[in-house]
């Protein structure tokens, strides 16, 4: 039986919904979506042009989230075998991790700065990837999963970090799984609504910066319920909110 909590559960896709919503990721993802699908802005705008680009986008971008969910789970498979291996320490280690993740939160809140966590760190693009192949679009994506930005970082790291709280490869493999739906599904959106979402990102796309106080908070109160080892707290409420979706039954078929 896969052992995936409902309170990781829902912390994963939360974090991969604001990693979507980053001000180093949302401004970006139409630039992102253009280049992989091999389109340009006014492709959109013509009633002709309009049914292929957005099956070359959706095809494309199937493939971009492809590339970095596969990633993504390889992290999290190698977390929960490192979490299963030590699991004598798990108690400890969930208490370390929590102290790490609420350092996280408080990086993403600009309390304090370390040069080496305020550089990004990008792998290049080779340049035999070309837009509008599928295959480019999963290399890129995998390229997007490996690298490191000051607001996306400590939110993909604490993921990592509460896979090896998980009790096997598999299920740390589950929760990176969750973690990519939450920001697969967003970008998918914007890849089927790609003209009209452009124009919402352009507009409202500043009001991102507050991603990184919200995703500070969201980091600090999953830390803290880890270091007191009140975790748990997240599973109790969550079934009584999320009662209507019947998870108890989803869980048991998993």
């Amino acid at each position: 039986m896969i052992e995936v909590s409902f309170g990781l559960a829902i912390s994963a896709f939360i974090a991969g919904f604001l990693m979507f919503v980053a001000p180093c990721t949302l401004p970006l993802v139409p630039a992102y979506l253009a280049f992989i699908a091999g389109v340009n802005r006014d492709d959109v705008t013509y009633p002709h042009r309009q049914r292929q680009v957005r099956r070359q986008l959706m095809i494309n971008g199937s493939a971009f989230v492809l590339g970095f969910s596969l990633v993504f789970v390889l992290f999290g498979v190698a977390a929960g075998a490192l979490g299963s291996s030590i699991g004598q320490f798990r108690e400890l280690l969930s208490q370390i991790g929590g102290a790490l993740i609420i350092f996280f939160g408080l990086f993403m809140l600009g309390v304090f700065n370390i040069s080496p966590l305020q550089r990004e760190h990008k792998l290049t693009i080779p340049s035999t990837l070309k837009p509008g192949h599928p295959v480019s679009a999963l290399m890129i994506g995998s390229i997007f999963a490996l690298g490191w930005t000051p607001c996306v970082g400590p939110v993909l790291a604490t993921v990592i970090l509460l896979a090896t709280d998980s009790a096997t490869a598999v299920s740390g493999g589950v929760l990176l799984s969750i973690f990519s739906l939450g920001l697969a599904v967003p970008f998918l959106l914007t890849a089927f609504a790609y003209g009209r979402a452009e124009q919402v990102i352009a507009r409202y796309g500043s009001l991102s910066k507050f991603v990184n106080i919200i995703g500070g908070v969201f980091l600090i109160l999953i830390g803290v319920l880890l270091l007191t080892s009140n975790f748990e707290m997240l599973l109790v409420y969550g079934y009584k909110v999320f009662q209507f979706m019947n998870w108890e039954g989803f869980y048991d078929y998993l």
